[in-house]
């Protein structure tokens, strides 16, 4: 009993410090890993003519293409 008692209760306090500090790291790791980026509109929830836009802008099509495919999205 010797061992236990001559610790004077901190014993229980410091494991109780130790899963205090545990806990918080689960829940810092696990708050990072759940964080989602919030910059800029979500891809999915843009509209054909956006994306076809954005083609546009970034110079994958040329501006035939752009024009007959917006066209063809407008008489939808």
């Amino acid at each position: 009993m010797y061992e236990y008692s001559h610790m004077g209760g901190f014993g229980i306090a410091m494991g109780l410090f130790w899963l205090f500090v545990f806990a918080a790291i689960v829940w810092f790791v696990m708050s990072m890993l759940n964080k989602r980026p919030t910059g800029g509109p979500n891809p999915a929830q843009e509209s054909p003519l956006e994306l076809l836009k954005k083609r546009y802008a970034l110079g994958e099509i040329d501006d035939e293409e752009y024009q007959l495919r917006k066209k063809r999205l407008e008489d939808k």
